[in-house]
């Protein structure tokens, strides 16, 4: 299941250097489901400590981690929203992306100039939040348009989504984001067929210099976007762009030393990976054999039959039982031999919902 997380910001802000990370860093698109990438998507392996104690246990013949895609959206300037700059371009990509990662600059560099002239995170994050609020608003008062002539009539789809594009409009028009707004589950239905801008999840990557990303609390600027942030409930990363180009160019061993001279203890490419994968609901599940021990990704609340799906449609379609153990139990038991022994291991059926560490053998026929 190909979920693509876009990374927006203006211009000299250090995304494209983290892109620029992220596509060296990236996995070989042949070992995945999707094989087929544009050359402005870049994919990445899910680091997880779990995959390699499995690989241990198991001692398999090859093992494959899950994976994830970023998309470098086109850049964003004052009026995007109105076809400034590459602005219609940067419209059309940020629709087909699942959630939003926002680089933000909070480092002062005199030789790399700002497009606004100053250093600004909060002025930053507010152009471009702005710039897809107008985007929004604009696709809502067309439908709008289209909706109100049937609510009049008392039809009651048009009447359900008329209240729904009403409460949109409304917040958008106070500057406030899709995502800010409480929804039934029925209007949320609703919301997700707008596919609105606003609407995505969005996490903050506070882009910092060299010396401070070791210690970013002590940077004024990162201060103003986790304020800004936790007022409207997001996540904010520090990351220095410069460093992961860096780093991605090592081996994991060089890579571990160097990060331990900065005195820091993950990568920001990591912990961006993990944050966009928490952001999406998204969790692992893994299978293990002899031939391959393998990590796949699913969305959490899935049940066992969808999971199977995501290996191969036949899985899904012939569904017979999910042979399962926890990924604690697994290892405390040394074995899947002794998990059987002591009953750790569970015959689950299509209703059975996957958890996240879950090792499964899919049972099916077809």
């Amino acid at each position: 299941m190909a979920l693509t997380a876009g990374i927006v910001g203006l211009p000299n802000v250090g995304k494209s250097t983290l892109f620029n990370a992220i596509t060296q860093a990236g996995a070989e698109a042949a070992n995945y489901p999707f094989a087929t990438i544009d050359p402005n998507v870049g994919i990445v392996e899910v680091p997880d400590e779990r995959l390699n104690k499995l690989t241990e246990l198991v001692n398999p013949k090859k093992t494959v981690p899950t994976a994830f895609e970023f998309t470098d959206i086109a850049g964003i300037v004052k009026g995007a929203s109105k076809g400034e700059g590459l602005g219609n371009q940067f419209l059309s990509h940020i629709r087909q992306v699942d959630a939003i990662c926002q680089v933000v600059r909070c480092f002062v560099d005199e030789n790399i100039t700002h497009v606004s002239g100053k250093v600004d995170p909060i002025d930053d994050i507010e152009v471009i939040n702005l710039e897809l609020i107008l985007a929004d608003l604009e696709t809502v008062m067309k439908r709008l348009q289209r909706v109100e002539k049937l609510a009049k009539q008392k039809d009651k789809e048009a009447v359900a989504e008329f209240t729904v594009l009403d409460k949109i409009k409304t917040a958008l028009e106070e500057e406030k984001p899709a995502r800010a707004i409480d929804f039934t589950d029925e209007q949320q239905k609703i919301v997700k067929g707008l596919h609105l801008l606003t609407s995505k999840p969005m996490l903050y990557v506070a882009n910092v210099s060299e010396d401070e990303v070791a210690d970013p609390d002590g940077n004024e600027l990162v201060q103003k976007v986790r304020e800004y942030a936790a007022n409207e409930g997001a996540e904010v990363i520090v990351i220095c762009a410069k460093i992961e180009e860096e780093i991605s160019e090592l081996d994991q061993e060089e890579k571990e030393m160097y990060l331990e001279e900065l005195g820091i203890s993950e990568s920001g490419l990591d912990k961006l990976i993990k944050a966009s994968y928490s952001l999406l609901g998204l969790a692992t599940y893994f299978t293990a054999g002899e031939q391959e021990v393998r990590a796949w990704t699913f969305r959490k609340g899935i049940k066992a039959p969808q999971a199977a799906g995501i290996i191969h449609t036949d899985f899904e379609r012939g569904f017979i039982r999910a042979e399962t153990v926890s990924y604690n139990d697994l290892v405390e038991a040394g074995s899947m031999t002794q998990a059987r022994e002591k009953g750790k291991v569970r015959l689950e059926g299509k209703d059975y919902i996957v958890k996240d560490g879950d090792v499964i053998h899919f049972r099916f026929n077809v």
